[in-house]
Order: structure tokens, then sequence, then C-alpha cells
């Protein structure tokens, strides 16, 4: 395989430990545990392939590294249980690689690693802190990537979201993960299988998680495509919840988009940078096909974030309809109402004449006239059906009856 350029200048190793190794060993050693860590939580994520591990002694915490191992020539020269024995090995054989896997790390890890690598303060800080946004940065010979993970969750129907923070160096990769995704084994196993590539350098360990991430985005893709579909359906069937379930996918793709937009900025950087560093062409190659699928994962979240608008804006439509739709419903249901209250109300303004007549006449007065006229009774028989017969017409010519 022909010699690759490195994307950062390595200067010749000294002969035997320096003053300054010497001294970074000293700080390692406070915190290097005795025996490995067993990682046995199902829900912990791996970086590599190791062997079981006792647990840890009661109050001794858990360590944060997965898989620490060094390789020469594209493949494993050694796997290392603690950080101070991988640094040895590799002062003690020069031209190899370190790749160095960390799972949520505590302060103290982090910045005992940052003493052995010369890690720059502010993005040990970053790594410490996480929740940041996806970024490139460059601290002297080291480079620094900030990438954001995502995986599909089908029992939940939700987007799950890692971040992973990596330097690179001349010699040296490190991972430090604060989330299940991505799954870092799958990687290093595929690296390990192509020897060839991971000969390159730390410059193809970090076009491999790229990668992976990127590919970790397409079942992501495909599950919001899905939940997308359902959601149409569920808005035209007046589907119970249907809003909230817009408004919980549309915040997953806002989410989404935050880790996919800046993936161009970061690949164009790196292949400034392969570019002015004169990185074999082979990587570059590769770094290509990332940013093409990194730029169709984009479109397609930039797709998904317009659908949900239209979405939100037919269901508000839909809304709309149906509820134009009850008050229509219940405006005539009180019209009807309204014309049965004016039909009983007539009649009973009817049948209130007549009543009125006999209750006048029903008093047993004395002296009432009428009570010892002969025409009295039919008169107020007359009177009563004359009465009757007006509020009739009346209540007829108004559309009560």
């Amino acid at each position: 395989m022909p010699r690759v350029t490195s994307l950062f200048p390595i200067s010749p190793p000294p002969k035997g430990p320096s003053p300054m190794s010497e001294r970074r060993l000293r700080g390692l050693r406070a915190f290097t545990p005795s025996k490995p860590a067993k990682r046995s939580a199902p829900t912990s994520p791996t970086d590599g392939q190791s062997s079981p591990q006792p647990p840890p002694a009661p109050g001794e915490r858990e360590s944060s590294v997965i898989t620490a191992a060094l390789y020469k020539k594209g493949r494993r020269s050694s796997t290392h249980a603690s950080l101070v024995e991988t640094f040895r090995e590799l002062r003690r054989h020069p031209g190899g690689m370190a790749w160095i896997g960390l799972y949520r790390p505590d302060p103290a890890e982090l910045h005992s690693l940052a003493a052995e690598f010369d890690l720059h303060p502010l993005a040990v800080e970053d790594a410490l802190e996480a929740h940041q946004r996806p970024k490139l940065e460059r601290y002297g010979d080291t480079l620094f990537v900030v990438l954001r993970a995502a995986r599909y969750m089908d029992a939940a129907e939700e987007v799950d979201f890692g971040e992973l923070h990596v330097f690179v160096g001349p010699d040296f990769v490190i991972t430090v993960r604060h989330g299940a995704a991505p799954d870092l084994a799958v990687v290093r196993a595929r690296m390990e299988d192509t020897p060839d590539l991971l000969g390159r350098g730390p410059e193809a360990v970090l076009y491999a998680i790229m990668d992976a991430v990127v590919d970790g985005y397409a079942p992501v893709v495909a599950g919001v495509q899905n939940d997308i579909d359902e959601i149409e359906t569920e808005v035209f069937s007046n589907a119970p919840g249907v809003s909230r379930r817009i408004y919980e996918l549309s915040r997953e793709v806002v989410e989404f988009q935050r880790a996919t937009r800046p993936l161009a900025g970061i690949v164009g950087g790196l292949s400034a940078g392969f570019e002015k560093y004169k990185i074999d062409e082979e990587l570059r190659r590769y770094l290509r096909d990332v940013a093409d699928h990194a730029t169709h994962v984009t479109e397609r979240v930039e797709g998904f974030k317009q659908a949900l608008q239209d979405i939100l804006t037919v269901n508000a439509t839909v809304v709309t309809q149906q509820q134009n739709e009850e008050m229509k419903a219940l405006a005539e249901a009180s019209h009807a109402q309204n014309e049965e209250i004016k039909k009983i109300s007539s009649w009973a303004a009817i049948l209130f004449a007549p009543t009125l007549v006999g209750t006048i006449y029903g008093m047993n007065f004395d002296h009432m006239p009428e009570l010892n006229w002969l025409l009295g009774y039919p008169f107020a028989l007359l009177l009563m059906g004359v009465v009757c017969a007006s509020l009739y017409v009346v209540f007829k010519r108004r559309d009560w009856l």
C-alpha cells in the first residue's frame, strides 16, 4: 500500500521516555483502575470487542473506557485495560495508532486523557458538557469533531439522538459518546476487516465514523417518512390526538435538522483540509461519498419539515371545518327547537282565551248582568270562538303554526 500523507504534521518520536511523558504517566496513575470494569448493562453501548471483566470493587466507579487498542499497519497489535498502558505501548512502539473509546467519562478521566494527548481545554470542556451542536474545530495538530447520531425506536415511534465527540490527532483517535448511538463496535469491526483502509491512519477512522453516523440516518428517515404517511391518513380520518402527534413529530424533525444541517460545513472543512495537506485521493473520494449522503439526508429532512407544516395547515383546516359543521348542527337544532317553542306558545295562547272567558263568568258574583241574559251563554261561546280564531289567523300569518 502506498504511503499515506497525514493531515497532521508529525515530528519524529524521541528515543526513550521524555520528561513530559513521565509526567503524564504520573497523572494517569491516579485514576487508572486495577481491573477493567465490566459493562454488563444491556443498554450500555460498546465500542469494540472485549472479554468479560469482573465488576468494580465496592465504592469504586465503573470505568468509562470501553476499548483502548493500538494498531500498526491497519491491524490491531494490542488491547489494553487502562489508558496508561495504552500510552506506554504507543510510546514504546512509535508509528502506530491508538484508538480509544469512552462512554460518558467523568472529568478526572477525560482531563487525564487531555494531559496525555495535549487536548485543548475548550474541546475537553465541550466533550464533558455535551449538548453541543455538530461542528469541526482545529486545535493545533488535533481535530475536534462533534456529531449528532440518531436512531429510530420502532416500539415508541420516536427518534433517539446521541452525541459523539471525536478527537483526531497524528497518532490517535479518541471517541467520547453521550448516548447509545452510534454503535462504534460495528465501525471498529468494519475497519479491522479492511486493514488497507485502517492503515491509512486516523483520517480513515474519522471517515468511517462519519460514514456510520450518516448511514445511521437512513433508518431514521424511513421511520419519519412512515410516521408522516400515518399522520396524513389520521388527519383525514379524524383520528383523536393527531394534532399532538404532529407537534411531537415536528419537534423531532427540527432536532433532526439541527443534527444534519451542519454536516455540509463539517465535510467541506475536512475536504479543504484533505486537499491542503494532500491526503490520499482514495480517502478524499470516500469523504465525497459521505458528503453526497449527508446532502441527500439534509434535503429529505427539509422536505419532512415542509410536509409537516403543510399537514399542520391541512389539519387546522379540517378541524375548522369540523367545528363549523358542529356549529351548523347546533344552529339547526336550536332553530328546530325554536320552531317547536313557537307552536307550543301559539296553541297555549289560543287555548288561554276561552279559559280566560270561562274563568271570568265562573266567578259566581251576585250582580253579573250576563248571567241572567237570555243570550249570555251563546254570546260567551261566540266570544271564545272569535278570540281563538283571531289568534289562530295571526299566528298562522307569522308562520308560528
